[in-house]
């Protein structure tokens, strides 16, 4: 294949073009750079869409003009030659990092698990179905995350031979090169729409899924098309300077967050024309077919599946510094140069089976005999092998641990104080749920000053040192009843709901009209608005009017970090000294953001029902409480250096609460005159 020169029949029989390995070593160094340190260049995760390009760009070009008997003959030499290149440096590696990662986790469930799916190329499936966000920290201590784009190339693998094949191109008819072009460029514009949409709304669904990734394969599979259709558009696009391109890309690297889908289209578009611009006697062309760099891309691969692997472990052990660097980054090149000259290069290179059939179910028996050895890691052998001590209490994110180690049962100052020095807090057992609903009451200081009732789940506990300080200046009394993961708002009146939590609401309501009098405040928050019931929020506000209360309502809580079930627990562990971790390597607390738009349009029906129920009832109250997590634009876990949130599941922290929200919920219920300065 000639570069800026037409496809005759001598450049298809070599097909090779050393200046694409030369543009996966670019890409690979970027998103290496990027996972040691996103610091340095932020987007270099973005060198992932670039390998997704190149892919489709190389597999059309290796299955043009490919003689083949028939579809069963094209179909088992593809997947042959799939399974030859993938299959064997990933279980490799993937025994390897299991048994390290049972090592220094003592909970390695989630690590295996994704290991275990990426031998079939469903990790990207699996973590979507964790609720995985890329960009969390929690990724970081998976040593299976980056498996996903393999996931993603794997199923493109399942669907891409087919087209190639029934569209004709792969039989050579006459118009299968056109009948290609028609079909993939529909399907990329249907992707491309799918991702623009989806990354809005469920951007892992957006990040992981193969269909929201097909059109940037598919643009390497299109941009070769082009070549051989109109060779005016191979020509126009030489005239673009590489290294102006090349340097777009990397600009690109830098921009911020919030233009991710910006930049993940720019850079997809940018390779394309990088890979058609990539000339001889250009600087590029010289750099990028530099033997050494050349080797770089050769070795890719294994670089990509060993780097975040290392890193990963590091986070367990001794952690990521200047110092360890150097180390590390021997490790990751000697790890991968082995994977290259003893795995890959001999299994793909070699005809060790003679039959198809034979490599594919040896490669079979391999993934079922692997499997069977991660499921036993997770299960029979769960702990045996690990070196570190055993995991204890300790203090996690500005809190303190509770008895039963369970974030809706941490102890807060109000709760404490009252339970400690008043003994007028009760953790109520028995007839009011089945698991525990915590029952606080304490008095008003005068008989006739207002009571404040905080109903709900676990995220209304949580403003429990609001209600402290309003006590302490106002005189006001304090009932807080609260069930973890019992929403008030929504599960009172819905039958199909969680028994326990239907029973739990029921009592709480029965305590607050048994109790309640005039001026009064219920106050609660709402979480889970996929459930949310405009109803029972009105039913409620019924009930509280009929006692002549008022309602204050929350707006939902921005949760600024999606992440796997038990992540607490994990980050717990990591920031537990043992003896091959002598220092906490990483911190639980790293600042993270979300768009504001994205929680608005997220939680837009939610608001919009608020304001609504707000104007119709006197009495019905809405806090804001987004407007002061967000800013104009972003939605962030910090504010002035400061954790907003408890943990990474969106429970206001302490701090938070009694240093920031304490003075903006009290200005709100003066200003509503829901309380009254005259209270001492």
């Amino acid at each position: 294949m000639s570069v800026g020169g037409k496809y005759n029949k001598s450049s298809i029989q070599s097909r090779y073009r050393p200046e694409i390995d030369g543009l996966r070593a670019f890409a690979v160094v970027a998103v290496i750079i990027n996972h040691f340190n996103k610091e340095i260049l932020p987007n270099g995760y973005l060198g992932v869409d670039i390998f997704f390009v190149i892919s489709g760009f190389v597999i059309t070009s290796s299955l043009y003009q490919r003689p083949s008997k028939n579809f069963k003959d094209f179909i088992s030499r593809f997947y042959e030659r799939r399974v030859k290149r993938l299959v064997p440096a990933l279980s490799i590696f993937v025994l390897i990092m299991s048994i390290a990662i049972c090592l220094f986790n003592p909970e390695p469930i989630l690590s295996l698990r994704t290991g275990l799916t990426a031998l079939f190329g469903l990790s990207n499936l699996y973590l979507i179905k964790q609720s995985t966000d890329y960009f969390a920290q929690s990724t970081d201590l998976n040593v299976f995350t980056h498996t996903w784009s393999l996931g993603v190339e794997e199923q493109f693998y399942i669907l891409f031979p087919f087209l190639i094949w029934f569209s004709g191109f792969g039989r050579q008819t006459k118009n299968g090169v056109r009948n290609l072009f028609l079909i993939v460029g529909g399907l990329t514009i249907a992707s491309l729409i799918a991702f623009l949409y989806l990354y809005q709304t469920n951007q892992p669904s957006a990040y992981f899924l193969m269909p929201t990734r097909f059109w940037e394969m598919a643009s390497g599979c299109l941009l070769f098309i082009g070549f051989l259709k109109r060779s005016s558009i191979e020509q126009i696009l030489e005239k673009v300077p590489p290294l102006l391109v090349l340097s777009l890309i990397v600009g690109v690297m830098y921009l911020p967050m919030s233009k991710a889908t910006i930049s993940t289209v720019t850079v997809v578009t940018l390779s394309v024309v990088l890979i058609a611009s990539l000339k001889k006697r250009t600087a590029a062309y010289t750099f990028f077919t530099n033997p050494r760099v050349v080797y770089i891309g050769l070795i890719s691969y294994s670089l990509y599946l060993w780097h975040w692997g290392i890193l990963s472990i590091s986070r367990w052990t001794i952690g990521i510094y200047w110092w360890s660097v150097p180390i590390q980054v021997v490790l990751i090149i000697g790890l991968a140069i082995a994977s290259y000259r003893y795995i890959e290069r001999p299994i793909r290179k070699g005809n060790w089976f003679g039959e198809r059939w034979k490599t594919l179910a040896l490669s079979g028996g391999l993934l079922i005999t692997l499997s069977g050895g991660l499921i036993a890691l997770g299960r029979p052998l769960k702990g045996r092998i690990y070196l570190g001590k055993e995991l204890q209490c300790i203090p996690f994110q500005y809190e303190t641990c509770s008895s039963a180690d369970r974030p809706h049962q941490v102890v807060t100052p109000f709760i404490r104080e009252t339970q400690i020095q008043r003994n007028e807090c009760l953790l109520y057992k028995g007839p009011m749920t089945t698991e525990v609903m915590e029952l606080c009451t304490v008095l008003p200081k005068v008989k006739n000053f207002p009571n404040i009732f905080i109903a709900g789940s676990s995220y209304s506990h949580h403003f429990s040192p609001v209600f402290e300080d309003l006590r302490n200046e106002f005189g006001i009394g304090i009932s807080m009843i609260t069930t973890a993961g019992c929403d008030l708002d929504q599960l009172l009146i819905n039958e199909k709901t969680n028994d326990d939590c239907r029973k739990s609401n029921k009592n709480k309501i029965t305590f607050i009209e048994k109790n309640a009098k005039e001026g009064d405040i219920l106050f609660t928050t709402i979480t889970d608005t996929s459930k949310f019931d405009k109803g029972s929020v009105e039913k409620i506000t019924e009930i509280a009017r009929n006692k002549n209360m008022n309602v204050v309502y929350l707006t939902p809580i921005p949760k600024w970090e999606r992440l796997n079930p038990g992540f607490d627990d994990i980050c717990k562990s990591v920031f537990q000294i043992q003896w091959y971790r002598p220092k906490r390597t990483i911190n639980c607390s790293t600042y993270s953001e979300i768009d504001r738009n994205v929680y608005e349009k997220k939680e837009n029906h939610t608001l919009d029902v608020l304001k609504k129920i707000e104007r119709t009832y006197p009495n019905f109250h809405v806090f804001p409480i987004h407007e002061f997590l967000c800013d104009s634009s972003k939605c962030p876990s910090h504010i002035n250096g400061i954790r907003l949130y408890r943990d990474n599941d969106g429970h206001i922290s302490i701090y938070a609460a009694k240093q920031y929200f304490s003075s903006e919920i009290r200005s709100f219920l003066l200003h509503r005159k829901l309380i009254e300065k005259s209270n001492p």
